[in-house]
């Protein structure tokens, strides 16, 4: 590991703590039905341990320098598809569609700097994993698990919510790397939700919502100037709230009926 050059561009940080990956993969409760998808493998501390419970797994790995080492490391395993690709510009449908599996999963460990450019085209392309179980900073972990009326629910909150129920697990000490990195980081479980809210257009949703957060210590009143505010008013007065809330008071299912009627 002293001999790797680890690339910062990419985020490099390997986790070297045999316990932390053990409780990471219990976490995802793989098993021999599952497809599983791992983004950013790097020296495939996680990836062995996937692969031996899963039924296969797509390993996405964008710094080629670690082309022999994991194949030197997954020599023993057939159930696995090395792909040295960019995650974020390949197409993950296509590789899909070669697979029968009854659920999809996606465990990682993700460089911090593309976490929620990730997540982002995880959803808009409708990569719709039934579970995704990543280690992610910290302070994202808080945003991405914020509840209503706290400083950290956000427009990545709400959009995120609609699709799944997000649970941070546990917290992660920097130590636990190599090399170490700056700030702690946190595992997170996200689980697809049985039945999501019924939008009716998805972008006039994701434009509202995205209003909404855009100052956030302005109230709605002022954020949402260009839209029509009594008929705003009239849905919020109905769950106690009103034009002079902030966004981060707003739940999901509020959210949704205002973006249903304007």
């Amino acid at each position: 590991m002293e001999k790797f050059k680890f690339k910062k561009k990419y985020g490099q940080n390997f986790i070297t703590d045999e316990n932390l990956i053990n409780k990471i993969v219990n976490s995802a409760e793989i098993n021999t039905e599952s497809l599983v998808i791992e983004i950013g493998p790097g020296m495939g501390a996680l990836t062995t341990k996937i692969l031996d419970k899963c039924k296969q797994g797509i390993i996405y790995e964008i710094d080629t320098e670690l082309k022999e080492y994991l194949e030197h490391k997954l020599n023993n395993y057939d159930n696995y598809e090395l792909l040295f690709e960019d995650f974020l510009t390949t197409n993950v449908k296509e590789v899909l569609k070669k697979y029968k599996y009854k659920e999809l999963l996606i465990v990682a460990n993700l460089p911090y700097y593309i976490t929620t450019p990730i997540i982002k085209k995880i959803i808009e392309e409708e990569i719709l994993a039934d579970k995704i179980v990543i280690m992610i900073q910290k302070e994202v972990a808080d945003r991405f698990s914020a509840k209503v009326n706290t400083k950290d629910y956000s427009s990545l909150t709400v959009f995120l919510n609609y699709y799944y129920d997000i649970k941070k697990l546990f917290n992660v000490s920097k130590n636990m790397f190599y090399p170490k990195p700056e700030v702690d980081s946190s595992v997170i479980l996200m689980s697809k939700k049985k039945e999501k809210e019924n939008i009716e257009d998805i972008n006039i949703f994701n434009k509202l919502v995205k209003d909404s957060f855009k100052y956030k210590r302005k109230n709605l009143r002022n954020n949402l100037k260009q839209y029509d505010l009594e008929k705003i008013d009239l849905i919020l007065q109905k769950y106690n709230l009103s034009l002079n809330s902030r966004a981060e008071n707003i739940p999901l299912n509020v959210f949704v009926e205002i973006a249903n009627n304007i």
